[in-house]
């Protein structure tokens, strides 16, 4: 494949595959090499969201550092670019590298830049190849998130953007897909799960075609009923039947010399896609009505997150219309396939809501060390989520967060986003107990840090609380007193408060009164264990602060 159109090919990469991974690499159907990335997908200083760094040293047995001051990360496509530079990161860097069966270690390595993974803090994780193919997310010092993640090599030009946002590897093969067909006659099938971005893909194929001047006409063809599907495409005469008071142009008729878009082509009734078919094969229409047929000149688009095969199967979809749409075929990818978009889309939506309530200035702070408007607990856990609505229900989101937080300084959480952390965090409770995760994986963390793991004697949610609060509800006096009743454990305070862990986290870190266990002193945890002879539920107790925070801090300062 050229490089020249955009495409991935291994054999210009100046990377040398180690020994252990040749075998993962030489089974893959397209033979490929994959590179570790760090993307970022959240910083104070928005624009650096999606900023990359390839971690080709990795792959070659070296060690890639990370720290305030270097190395560069830079937008794709660029080759300059700029270090992290956020003031609350280390210049002590915590380290990258790789492990003998090709996994990737992350070592904190005496840093004082706070790291958790999927919400728990750690000192030293190692991820297997599989892990890093998904995405792991990585939280530092709470300010700054990071996606590791693989990426194949890329190719020096890309293909054109056709209005997407996105440079995932998925969002690229589209625009690559796109560039290929768009200047063809042929018809095009969009397939994908529903919020996806069928449309605009649609958009790109008529806008980068030679009936680009021409009209482009979207059909949501789930919403023709069959009684007046014949007029509504091919159009109706004049009196052709009770109530026809005027001459009615079809969709077909107006998309002459340009494109038509049957959106949701899988919910067509059997009756509408016989006329589809008709008009397909001979490119000839009849108005209702009208004596004769007329020929249009249409270039055909069809969309659907229908199976059609499975369809077809069950008598419910045409076999012939699926060959006749299927000219060529493009598959846009669910949300949950590009989760390096994640940060680049939200910023996006953001940005566009709070233009909307004049609000936009808030997503850029004013000085280094302002806390940002959205915090980056809540980015962090919205990238695991698996939105099953896709871009559209990202959309919703963000919507939600900008109508919600009007005038606040920091983003208030509705209850609907509410639902949608605690998604998150109960998949992020499965990834930490896949049996895929090393066993090595350090899950100890603070309470101003991660949210802890799953254990049995921890008081689990009530299933029966369904209702969500907002976090603005909660007052300093009733967090107190849960923390202090749980003893200061997050994941039973959060149930009993209504809210979600992440929202927990954002309020203890702006109470004044919640100490963090990170913050403790080597005097002040000497003196708490000889008043209490070495016993941890007192010092907890004592400390204020959670059982599995203390342990970490006193490991920390070799306390244990």
């Amino acid at each position: 494949m050229s490089s020249s159109s955009g495409d991935y090919d291994a054999r210009t990469a100046e990377i040398e595959v180690p020994r252990s991974w040749k075998g993962q690499v030489e089974r893959r159907d397209r033979a490929r090499v994959r590179v570790p990335v760090l993307t970022v997908l959240f910083h104070p200083n928005p624009v650096r969201i999606g900023d990359r760094l390839w971690l080709s040293a990795v792959m070659s047995g070296g060690e890639v550092e990370i720290s305030r001051l270097s190395p560069s990360f830079s937008a794709p496509g660029e080759e300059a670019g700029h270090a992290l530079a956020d003031p609350y990161l280390s210049r002590t860097p915590i380290r990258f590298r790789q492990g003998s069966a090709g996994e990737v270690t992350l070592d904190r390595a005496g840093s004082q830049t706070e790291i958790r993974v999927d919400g728990v803090a750690v000192q030293e994780a190692t991820f297997s190849p599989q892990d890093v193919e998904r995405g792991v997310v990585l939280e530092l010092s709470r300010r700054v998130i990071l996606l590791l993640h693989h990426l194949p090599p890329m190719g020096r030009q890309e293909p054109p953007r056709f209005g997407m946002v996105g440079e995932s590897e998925a969002v690229l093969r589209l625009r690559q897909e796109i560039e290929r067909v768009a200047d063809l006659e042929v018809p095009v099938l969009l397939r994908g799960p529903t919020g996806t971005g069928k449309e605009l893909a649609a958009q790109g194929i008529h806008e980068a075609s030679r009936r680009r001047e021409r009209p482009l006409v979207s059909v949501n063809m789930a919403a023709i009923p069959p009684t007046l599907a014949a007029s509504e495409l091919f159009g109706a005469v004049k009196g052709a039947f009770t109530g026809s008071d005027r001459t009615r142009v079809g969709y077909f008729r107006k998309a002459d010399g340009g494109t038509i878009f049957l959106d949701e082509v899988g919910e067509a009734p059997p009756e509408v896609q016989v006329m589809l078919l008709r008009v397909l094969e001979t490119g000839d229409i009849q108005s209702v009505g009208a004596a004769q047929h007329d020929r249009v000149d249409v270039r055909v688009l069809a969309a659907t997150d229908q199976d059609l095969e499975a369809a077809i199967r069950t008598g419910r979809f045409r076999a012939p219309l699926l060959h006749r749409l299927a000219g060529f075929s493009i598959r846009v990818p669910p949300l949950r396939e590009r989760r390096d978009d994640i940060g680049r889309l939200l910023f996006h939506f953001l940005k566009e809501e709070l233009s909307t309530v004049g609000e936009e200035s808030r997503l850029f702070p004013t000085r280094a060390q302002a806390p940002p408007w959205l915090p980056a607990s809540i980015v962090a856990r919205l990238v695991g989520y698996d939105w099953p609505g896709n871009v559209r229900e990202l959309r919703n989101v963000a919507r939600q967060l900008v109508i919600g937080s009007r005038g606040a300084d920091q983003v208030q959480v509705t209850p609907e986003v509410e639902a949608v952390l605690r998604a998150a965090e109960a998949g992020a409770d499965e990834r930490r107990q896949s049996p895929s995760r090393e066993e090595g994986l350090e899950t100890t963390l603070t309470p101003s840090t991660a949210a802890p793991p799953a254990r049995p004697d921890a008081e689990g949610p009530d299933p029966d609380k369904e209702a969500y609060r907002s976090p603005s509800d909660v007052s300093e006096d009733e967090l107190l007193e849960v923390l202090q009743r749980h003893r200061w454990t997050v994941k039973p305070a959060a149930a009993e408060l209504g809210v979600s862990r992440a929202s927990l986290y954002n309020l203890m870190e702006r109470s004044s009164q919640v100490r963090k266990a990170s913050d403790l002193t080597r005097e002040e945890i000497e003196a708490s264990r000889d008043s209490h002879g070495g016993d941890l539920a007192a010092m907890v107790d004592d400390l204020q602060v959670s059982r599995r925070g203390l342990e970490m801090r006193m490991k920390e300062l070799k306390l244990r």
